[in-house]
């Protein structure tokens, strides 16, 4: 038992004790030394100034008159919330980009504090968590956090966007909904005002952001998800119907663990392959993700959609022949 949960331990047993606890009790339920009892006991009332009373001969307990109003000050975690406590720091401090970690860089330096305060006095390892970046895209911070300050406030945004699709630049006035993390990036849901409807922007598109005064329209969240997460993937809209794929014996493996739709259906077929239904609007990102898997995946259905998956493989065989 860690020193974090000792102390705990040792606060329940003083608090629900009618009468003074011995020593050697106290080593047995805390299973420790008895010399770390009274380490813990003087921690427990110099430090956290808890009314501990009592002696090594009569035993000890919380002060009678005191007892019943004292509570361990501060946030006390386990050993298995500390250790998720450190891999989420170090995801906030290698996750890439700079934006969340720089934004809450007082928040990660009191979490390093209680950390320390907690560990012990021993080392925690940190270089054993382990966060790989990939494919994140280049942020603007100020961008960012003009656009989380408006969703987390509700005002209405305008900012210049530059669609990746075409290069055109265009000025939008919007209601910003949601901040979106998908795939290593930020995209911003919102409601555009001349478009009368829900609109996806990427977040490393936006520039020139500013947050008007009047307040922002809200859609309920039930109209947000059914525009903005009842198709595959990123691409907003109503499913235009569901794609059929087929996965290799090997591939299955994999696929059949995988979360690719909130709706998919999946199943193993007898000879060892495994089918996979999921609802779609715009094919480019479905088409993208099954041919990650080369010669592994077949969309059977619908034709249109194996049918621009043939084209695509087409056109990229075609670079090699030259």
């Amino acid at each position: 038992m860690e020193r974090i949960e000792r102390i705990h331990a040792l606060h329940r047993i003083l608090t629900a004790a009618r009468y003074p606890v011995t020593v050697q009790r106290l080593q047995e339920d805390l299973e420790c030394s008895r010399a770390t009892v009274y380490r813990d006991l003087a921690y427990l009332r110099d430090y956290l100034m808890a009314p501990v009373v009592g002696n090594g001969e009569a035993g000890f307990r919380y002060d009678t008159s005191e007892g019943d109003r004292f509570e361990l000050p501060g946030l006390w975690l386990s050993s298995e919330e500390l250790h998720a406590l450190l891999a989420a720091q170090q995801l906030l401090m290698r996750s890439g980009g700079g934006v969340l970690s720089n934004a809450l860089a007082p928040l990660q330096q009191r979490i390093e504090k209680l950390l320390d305060e907690h560990a012990g006095g021993r080392r925690l390892p940190v270089e054993r968590v382990r966060v790989i970046p990939h494919r994140t895209r280049r942020q603007d911070e100020t961008a960012f956090r003009t656009v989380a300050t408006a969703v987390l406030d509700r005002k209405r945004l305008t900012f210049e966007y530059r669609a990746r699709s075409t290069d055109e630049r265009t000025r939008r006035s919007v209601s910003p909904q949601r901040l979106t993390h998908y795939r290593e990036n930020w995209y911003l849901d919102a409601w555009d005002h001349e478009r009368d409807a829900l609109r996806s922007f990427s977040v490393d598109r936006i520039s020139a952001a500013k947050i008007g005064e009047d307040a922002a329209h809200d859609v309920a969240d039930d109209e947000l998800d059914q525009h903005l997460a009842s198709s595959y993937g990123i691409f907003s809209g109503a499913p235009k119907g569901w794609a059929t794929i087929l996965f290799s014996a090997k591939a299955a493996r994999w696929v059949a663990d995988e979360h690719w739709h909130s709706q998919q259906q999946g199943r193993f077929l007898p000879d060892g392959r495994y089918e996979l239904k999921v609802p779609y609007s715009a094919g480019r990102e479905l088409l993208m993700d099954v041919m990650h898997y080369g010669n592994d995946a077949e969309i059977v259905e619908p034709v249109v959609l194996r049918e621009q998956a043939k084209t695509m493989l087409e056109l990229a065989l075609s670079n090699y022949g030259r």
